[in-house]
C-alpha cells in the first residue's frame, strides 16, 4: 500500500498580467503553474514570483481555486 499524501493538496498559480492591459510586442495569455502545498502550515493563498513567457519577465502568481 502507498502511503496517503496527508494534508498536502495540488493548487494552481495564475499569473497577475491577466487582468493588466500589456502594451508588448507579445500576446496576452494565462499563464498557469501547479504545485502543491501543506494546508495546516500554509492555510492561506500562496503568492510566489515566477517567470510569465506572455509579460517575458518575472511576476506576481497567485494562488486560484
Amino acid at each position: 500500500m502507498g502511503k496517503s499524501k496527508g494534508s498536502r493538496t495540488v493548487i494552481t498559480l495564475e499569473c497577475i498580467c491577466r487582468n493588466e492591459q500589456i502594451n508588448n510586442t507579445r500576446k496576452n495569455g494565462i499563464m498557469r503553474y501547479s504545485t502543491s502545498k501543506n494546508k495546516k502550515n500554509t492555510p492561506n493563498r500562496l503568492e510566489v514570483k515566477k517567470f510569465c513567457p506572455y509579460c517575458n519577465k518575472h511576476e506576481l502568481f497567485r494562488e486560484i481555486k
